[in-house]
């Protein structure tokens, strides 16, 4: 028995998709780490979608380039095929927009936000939230 994970992206569940049609954009989590918020997954935009207001992380952010010309308005800044990007925890970045259909990795090394941004509903934010620290009483 080994404890290694192989996913066939050809063969991915297409009910395992996290759809945001309001933003003309999808999600399907390769990888989640429950106790730590960490993930890999996969992102597709169409051209012309993106997330559309500045927005930061509650961890680092690091995104791939497969497919495409996924712009960071903000920074100026565009990725292409194999474009590799980094946001650091707490850095304001975006709107971004999809010049073109577009297929990225992105990975984070922690939970994705401190609150739900407003391209999430509480069905697609789903564990992503950083865990707010208890008050002492």
């Amino acid at each position: 028995m080994t404890l290694e994970v192989l996913i066939h992206t050809a063969k991915l569940d297409p009910d395992n998709w996290i759809n945001f049609p309001e933003y003309g954009f999808r999600q399907y989590f390769l990888h989640k780490n429950e106790a730590t918020g960490a993930s890999i997954a996969l992102l597709e935009f169409d051209e012309g979608a993106g997330v559309p207001v500045a927005h930061s992380h509650a961890s680092n952010q690091f995104m791939y380039c497969l497919e495409g010309e996924y712009e960071y308005s903000g920074g100026k800044l565009t990725l292409r095929p194999g474009d590799f990007y980094m946001n650091p925890k707490d850095h304001p970045h975006g709107p971004t927009v999809a010049r073109k259909k577009s297929v990225l990795i992105e990975i984070y090394d922690g939970p994705h936000y401190y609150e739900k941004p407003v391209f999430h509903t509480d069905e697609t934010i789903g564990g992503m939230l950083a865990k707010q620290p208890e008050s002492r009483s």
